[in-house]
């Protein structure tokens, strides 16, 4: 296993973990320098004890400075996904046939329409009505290239399906489109169109924050359409603001189940990449040193506060916390339920043929190894993995050994989905759309992890494995 691990542009290695901001959700991971008995050879498609599994290590990550980046003043004005620092020597890893072993897919053939037989001005009129009427059909179906679900009626929960998705994946990272502040201009109907398309894919879905009041519209949305989907809500708390960003976000959490209840609800997740940018700010690399534990204990206290808000209402919730893939400190996971991790082969350096087993890898040795080394056994999700399809400028168009591009995410598709849900990985690919406010204001591969465009159409290309969850 490489030295160095983390996801970060690509820049010099001696800048990749410069890349930072406060602002929710980055996609940080962080370093490995225990050589691990794994291979992407030993990886199973069934669960197995880890056991014989390499020691799990934080390392030393590259010392941080401050960017650019870093120096806004305001941290809560939307949800992003950053990279960070690097990683390098994963060329000893080779593919593994079962991970590489391609999902099912299927092709979607164009309907041809002929008309003719026009033999007069009533029949032309006939045809034409008939003609606008199925096009109209067509135009409501989905397919490869047009996969924004549309309501056959006034009712949300009677939408059109589309035969090219399914439901494969265990979860999906979402932000519903203008959910940043100041601005927060999401709305219902946006997020009811994004619940139909994602109830197709899978029955989960997670969130980053609550700002502009997702939450309830996510819940909504779900109550209208009618659809199995779970929420993990979240709370993305800002270590330098006294509690401002947390104290407004829960109070939104705590409205929406007050309004919705918890039958939709799998958890609330406080904190997001929060221990890695409370060592970033003061200067140290050690999530378990002591900043490392002073940030903890600042984490912890709002988590604690969660619990009690989630107890005065009445509800019974797991209460969980999502960081870097490394960058768990012991302390937080050992006061909540579960913890999710932030893994991306892209930001490590890996190349396309060998990032589903790394992922695998990186998780197992980093994350559920710790996890079951407490006493509170948290449960542990991969939070983020994924591949972008294209980047803006031609600096981060390849992270090394591969490039970004839809070719190569429908690669990752094909060899992590299906392979993870035989080995039971609980993970929530990243992300259900492209985010143009991400690439408008940061640029490289940030806006572009969708598996739809920004316009809720599926990227032309890409064919949803068929390894439908039970």
């Amino acid at each position: 296993m490489a030295t160095l691990y983390g996801d970060g542009p690509r820049h010099s290695n001696t800048d990749l973990q410069d890349y930072y901001d406060s602002v929710p959700p980055p996609h940080r991971l962080s370093d490995m320098n225990t050589p691990s008995s794994f291979s992407t050879q030993d990886i199973p498609l069934i669960p197995q004890s880890p056991s014989g599994h390499a020691t799990r290590s934080y390392g030393a990550p590259l010392a941080s400075q401050p960017s650019a980046m870093e120096s806004s003043a305001d941290m809560t004005t939307g949800y992003r996904d950053y990279d960070h620092h690097g990683y390098s020597d994963h060329d000893h890893i080779t593919p593994n046939d079962a991970w590489m072993e391609k999902g099912a897919s299927t092709g979607s053939g164009k309907k041809k329409w002929v008309i003719g037989g026009i033999l007069g001005l009533v029949a032309l009129i006939a045809i034409g009505v008939a003609l606008g009427v199925t096009l109209s059909k067509k135009s409501s179906s989905s397919s490869s290239s047009s996969s924004k679900s549309s309501s056959s009626s006034s009712d949300p929960s009677n939408f059109s399906k589309d035969a090219n998705l399914k439901l494969s994946f265990y979860g999906i990272a979402y932000t519903p489109a203008g959910s940043q502040l100041p601005d927060c201009g999401n709305s219902l109907d946006d997020v009811i169109s994004d619940i139909q398309i994602m109830s197709q894919l899978t029955t989960r879905v997670r969130l980053y924050g609550a700002d502009c009041n997702q939450s309830a519209l996510v819940l909504e949305a779900i109550e209208q359409t009618k659809v199995n989907v779970t929420v993990f809500l979240a709370n993305y708390p800002v270590s330098t603001d006294n509690d401002t960003a947390y104290d407004r976000q829960r109070d939104l959490i705590k409205s929406a189940i007050q309004t919705y209840g918890t039958d939709h609800i799998g958890g609330v997740t406080v904190g997001n990449e929060y221990i890695l940018d409370y060592l970033n700010a003061n200067g140290a690399t050690d999530p378990n040193g002591a900043v490392g534990n002073k940030g903890a204990e600042l984490l912890i206290a709002n988590i604690n506060d969660t619990r009690s808000m989630l107890s005065g209402l009445g509800v019974s919730l797991p209460v969980g916390n999502a960081d870097a893939g490394s960058y768990f400190n012991d302390l937080v996971l050992e006061q909540v339920d579960y913890g999710m991790a932030n893994v991306h082969p892209w930001f490590a350096n890996v190349s396309i043929d060998q990032s589903a087993g790394w992922t695998w890898e990186f998780f197992e040795v980093n994350d559920v190894q710790l996890a079951q080394s407490l006493s509170n056994t948290p449960e542990m999700y991969v939070a983020e993995t994924g591949w972008p399809t294209k980047s803006s400028d031609t600096a981060d168009e390849s992270n090394g050994p591969s490039t970004a591009s839809v070719a190569n995410l429908q690669t990752f598709l094909d060899t992590y989905i299906c392979q993870a849900n035989t080995n039971g990985t609980k993970y929530f690919f990243f992300e259900f759309f492209d985010e143009k406010w991400k690439d408008e204001q940061y640029g490289g591969v940030e806006g572009w992890w969708g598996l739809f465009n920004a316009n809720r159409t599926l990227k032309d290309g890409i064919t949803i494995p068929d390894c439908v969850l039970s």
